[in-house]
């Protein structure tokens, strides 16, 4: 007969064995933790072709999977004939990425970064006609008051200063340098802290490339081999607790980070034709603008809102209220009609919950981590809630969040909910 007590006191050995070493990797951490960090960066840095190439084969999966699946219902269920079919099908799946990947990148180099160029360009040169616009309506708007006018005018031209010596000394430098192709790898550096230069970037790139191409094609492969690895060393009911999560981080992901994205595109065409309909200047710098940083939930509007308005204002303080206006009917028609359309209930975060989790992911992580501060959280408040639901079936207690609005207390005995 087989003697528990021992098994107890093997379970108690290795957990107490298990919290010492996390108790000896947490302190080990703290201690070295520059050294971490650093090989952290050296693991990121290696591990970079991998990473570009699964965020690549990530954003192109739908066009992947829509390819694919057309050429295998073209081509029909023949028997004997299923191996040369999905070969075909993968293979249309795979053109049908790249096709769509070279376009986005052609038009952003043959129609939008050069435009972006010119109109940046155009603002610096023309900008001492900029600076003396806005002084004579400074001069006019303060002309009853003026102290004040003096006051204002002094800030004025100190800010002009320092706006002159920046875009004189750094900006116009590297957009030329940018726009003849040379010292970029100068310019990436700068960018990167020093981590990538332009020959580990354009290597980085081509082999991020391969990745996707392997990734997009061995992507249902790699899933069913996790599966396996799940189903193998975890217990039936957890291992179907894990897919059954897994499945929930790719949905919201890739539901929100898409439908973002997609949703940021929709934007910037309708704020260009909006621009462009009533005459406003640098239309196609502004809509872009716009377009990227309204991929940051909550404050890519006014992120996107603000230099916008500036560049209005240096040609007209009247028109930028005409702007102001525009760009507040756009964000409520996205954040009312088009966003949830799009996203619908992807997330199921609150509006606070938003907020926090961009402010707090955005300061670990940069802009990057205000475009998946969403769905982390989302991801974190799910794991959360089937835990603490876990527990409270095990106390035979509701998971009904309305039935703890006014509660006082449980009773005991009978456990009756108080109020």
């Amino acid at each position: 007969m087989k003697n528990h007590r021992y098994d107890r006191y093997i379970f108690m050995g290795v957990t107490a064995v298990l919290v010492i070493i996390a108790a000896i990797s947490v302190v080990f951490l703290f201690l070295e933790r520059k050294a971490v960090i650093q090989m952290g960066g050296k693991i990121l840095s290696v591990l970079a072709p991998i990473i570009y190439g699964a965020i690549l084969a990530f954003l192109l999966s739908p066009i992947y999977n829509a390819a694919r699946n057309a050429a295998a219902g073209f081509l029909g269920r023949k028997k004997g004939k299923e191996a040369f079919i999905n070969s075909v099908s993968k293979m249309v799946g795979t053109i049908a990425s790249l096709i769509f990947l070279t376009v986005v990148i052609a038009s952003l180099s043959k129609m939008i970064i050069p435009q972006i160029y010119m109109s940046i360009q155009g603002i610096v040169n023309t900008m001492p006609a900029y600076i003396q616009n806005i002084y004579n309506w400074l001069t006019e708007l303060f002309a009853n008051n003026p102290p004040l006018e003096e006051t204002v005018l002094t800030i004025y031209q100190m800010a002009v200063e320092a706006v002159q010596s920046w875009a004189g000394e750094s900006l116009i430098p590297n957009l030329q340098s940018l726009e003849n192709l040379q010292n970029l790898e100068k310019i990436v550096g700068g960018v990167s802290n020093g981590v990538l230069n332009l020959f580990n970037l354009a290597k980085n790139l081509l082999i991020g490339l391969i990745v996707m191409i392997y990734l997009l094609n061995i992507k249902d492969l790699l899933t069913a081999q996790v599966k396996k690895i799940v189903y193998a060393f975890v217990p039936l009911k957890t291992a179907n607790g894990i897919i059954d999560e897994f499945r929930y981080i790719h949905k919201v992901f890739s539901g929100f980070i898409i439908g973002k994205l997609i949703d940021s595109l929709i934007i910037g065409i309708i704020c260009f034709i909006l621009m462009k309909l009533f005459k406003m200047p640098f239309e196609l710098l502004i809509s872009v603008i716009i377009g990227v940083t309204n991929v940051i939930p909550f404050f890519g509007p006014f992120i996107g809102a603000v230099p916008s308005a500036i560049l209005v204002f240096l040609i007209s303080p009247k028109q930028c209220l005409y702007f102001i206006g525009l760009i507040l009917v756009l964000q409520q028609f996205d954040g009312n009609i088009l966003g949830p359309k799009i996203l619908g209930n992807s997330t199921g975060v609150s509006s606070f919950w938003v907020l926090f989790s961009i402010l707090f992911f955005g300061g670990m992580w940069g802009f990057v981590g205000m475009i998946v501060a969403v769905p982390i959280t989302a991801v974190i408040f799910d794991l959360f809630s089937k835990l603490q639901n876990s527990f409270l079936r095990k106390k035979s207690l509701s998971v009904d969040t309305d039935d703890y609005m006014d509660l006082k207390k449980i009773d005991e005995n009978d456990g009756t909910y108080l109020s």
